[in-house]
């Protein structure tokens, strides 16, 4: 059996599951899916940045609406339970939990407490993190140990 965690920041698609529950043809695949509910002052300003160099100016606006607090994190756990149903649902054993604060961290405790094979980080672009290689993917080959791979999710969110 194949272990991946899986980083999200939404809740996957039909497009992203069968995506990533084929990766590794039928091998079987174990996920330990992390989802980071996004939603901080710093997080809707990158977002907007990104809306902005796609030209997607509707969508910068709109950050001003993203939710904060306990809604976020009743959304992120609503996301990470249709995640793992649909993973389940593809063939594929699937857990998973929320990130509260330090992502990588969470993710470093993770791969070495359940000998992860690879990691896979799957989100919408973030254009101006990855320019800087301060995205999740970027940060996470230095820190982790094992191969990362990062996937651009099928629809935004």
């Amino acid at each position: 059996m194949f272990t991946s965690v899986l980083m999200i920041e939404k809740a996957l698609t039909s497009a992203d599951v069968e995506f990533v529950t084929t990766l590794h043809g039928d091998e079987p695949v174990a996920f330990h899916v992390l989802l980071q509910p996004r939603g901080d002052q710093a997080d809707r300003l990158l977002r907007a940045i990104d809306d902005v160099a796609l030209g997607e100016i509707d969508e910068a606006a709109r950050e001003l609406e993203t939710a904060e607090g306990e809604k976020v994190k009743g959304l992120a756990e609503q996301a990470l339970d249709v995640s793992l149903r649909a993973l389940r649902a593809a063939g594929s054993e699937a857990e998973g939990r929320l990130i509260e604060a330090h992502p990588l961290d969470a993710l470093k405790s993770l791969v070495g407490e359940i000998d992860a094979d690879e990691v896979i980080v799957l989100t919408d672009p973030h254009y101006v993190e990855e320019f800087f290689h301060r995205d999740w993917a970027s940060r996470a080959r230095h820190k982790v140990g094992v191969p990362v791979l990062k996937l651009f999710s099928h629809s935004k969110a």
